[in-house]
């Protein structure tokens, strides 16, 4: 493992590029979220590992609940120095955790108008080429190139100035284009710090980054990426995180968490691309919804008898009727219809939607049953019901009368690249550990099934309509 640490009067903070274990450069976690400036994700023997400035870091068994622990070489100094050095695990309980000793890949003198501190890395997925962007919003971000098996600067490498008035700075690829993205704005002020992400890209990994109206972020550009929202501000420290083709999650931190007492802490969101930028998802909170496909646009519903709501018809045949004022029609309810529903399990399946209550979902957040990157699991009920949504052994979908907590009652929900949602059980009845690969899947315009997930499958997308 490779870890570069910047020093400076204002920060220290390590960004991870692993070998033994995985990268990912990645909201509001549970446990003891409190951070500032997050580095990099990174996965290691089943748990996840953020370090942040000052020395030290958080870690969590499920991406979920995060918990101080993580350990590194603290530096010390006046000029920021951007340093390499290796481990074989990230575990400071493992035999094998010991740091080689650091080489020194750059640094600033405390006299230019340049910090050498906040790195961000990119392993060139299309020429294996490892480049780092680092500096500060009061000088320049600079782009150097380093030997990925080594891990030292290429020799002869140049510093290159691709950005200004930004920091935090991290570089991504995708789909042909190169992404630089920067922290804008003042940091530091809790309630009042007004940091922002914003994002430029290029054809080329040495630039020009421009944003989404041609401007160059070396002339101050960006196109905006996450600011404040809800009861927190301040988003800073970028980061993606891969979960799976067309999952992807970003992390950064909110300077302040208003619920929080106003502290800093790690937050994940969703990441969606959309016209070819990276924008800020949306973390799924429940609530009551339509469960629509996107393979057809029908909804999840009991397989139960549809019955009709009374009306007295009204048309071009009705001409007298016609002439009274309208009145509204009275959706039809659970107690309407609850009795003609079988009792023990009814399966699932997908049918046009009516506004009907067999097609009504309440699904709702539980804490207690841990969580992943990004949220907790979740409930999915029949409105004013306790029957829940549940996976079965042979790898189909009932609803039982009562909800139990069980895991195979229990849902992922994540928003992805595209927008569309990925509805998983947390387990399968029958197999070992967490289901990491099998969801919610439209065989057919009528038949819902659990099935291996492919992004490039519209059978394995839904969507959560208001109605």
């Amino acid at each position: 493992m490779i870890t570069y640490i910047k020093e400076s009067r204002r920060v220290a903070v390590a960004a991870l590029f692993t070998i033994s274990c995985s990268l990912f450069t990645a909201n509001d976690q549970i446990g003891e979220p409190y951070i500032h400036d997050p580095s990099t994700l990174a996965e290691c023997d089943g748990k996840y590992y953020t370090f942040g400035t000052g020395g030290g870091g958080l870690i969590s068994a499920d991406g979920w609940s995060w918990y101080s622990g993580a350990d590194r070489p603290l530096g010390g100094g006046h000029a920021g120095r951007i340093l390499t050095m290796w481990n074989k695990t990230l575990d400071p309980q493992s035999p094998d955790f010991k740091w080689s000793e650091a080489v020194e890949v750059c640094y600033s003198d405390g006299m230019e108008d340049q910090d050498a501190i906040d790195p961000g890395l990119l392993l060139d997925p299309t020429t294996g080429r490892l480049w780092v962007s680092y500096g500060t919003y009061f000088g320049t971000i600079r782009l150097i190139e380093l030997d990925p098996k080594t891990g030292f600067r290429v020799k002869g490498n140049q510093e290159k100035d691709i950005a200004i008035d930004c920091e935090a700075s991290d570089l991504m690829y995708r789909d042909g284009w190169y992404y630089l993205l920067g922290t804008h704005g003042t940091c530091c002020d809790g309630v009042n710090s007004t940091y922002n992400i914003v994002v430029g890209r290029s054809k080329s990994v040495e630039g020009p980054y421009l944003d989404n109206v041609g401007r160059d972020m070396f002339h101050g550009g960006g196109k905006m990426v996450i600011a404040a929202e809800d009861r927190a501000c301040g988003a800073g420290h970028f980061g993606r995180y891969i979960i799976d083709e067309g999952v992807e999650v970003m992390s950064f931190h909110w300077e302040a968490d208003f619920e929080l007492s106003g502290r800093s802490v790690l937050a994940i969101r969703p990441l969606v691309w959309k016209n070819g930028w990276p924008v800020a998802g949306e973390n799924f909170k429940g609530g009551t919804f339509e469960i629509e496909s996107e393979r057809r646009g029908y909804a999840l519903e009991l397989a139960v008898d549809f019955v009709r709501i009374p009306q007295e018809r009204q048309g071009w045949f009705n001409r007298e009727q016609m002439q009274q004022p309208p009145k509204p029609i009275a959706n039809q309810t659970l107690n309407d219809v609850i009795g003609t529903w079988p009792e023990g399990n009814i399966p699932a399946r997908i049918g046009d939607y009516m506004h009907r209550p067999h097609q009504r979902w309440t699904i709702t957040p539980v804490n207690e049953a841990g969580g992943y990157l990004s949220n907790p699991y979740f409930k999915i009920t029949i409105e004013g019901t306790d029957r829940a949504l549940a996976a079965t052994a042979d790898k189909e979908v009932t609803t039982v009368p009562v909800y139990t907590g069980a895991d195979e009652q229990l849902w992922r929900i994540e928003q992805l690249t595209d927008g569309t949602f990925r509805i998983m059980p947390k387990a399968i009845p029958g197999q070992a550990g967490v289901n990491t690969s099998i969801c919610l899947y439209s065989a057919g315009d009528s038949t819902p099934t659990l099935a291996t997930y492919d992004f490039n499958s519209d059978n394995s997308k839904w969507n959560f309509r208001h109605h």
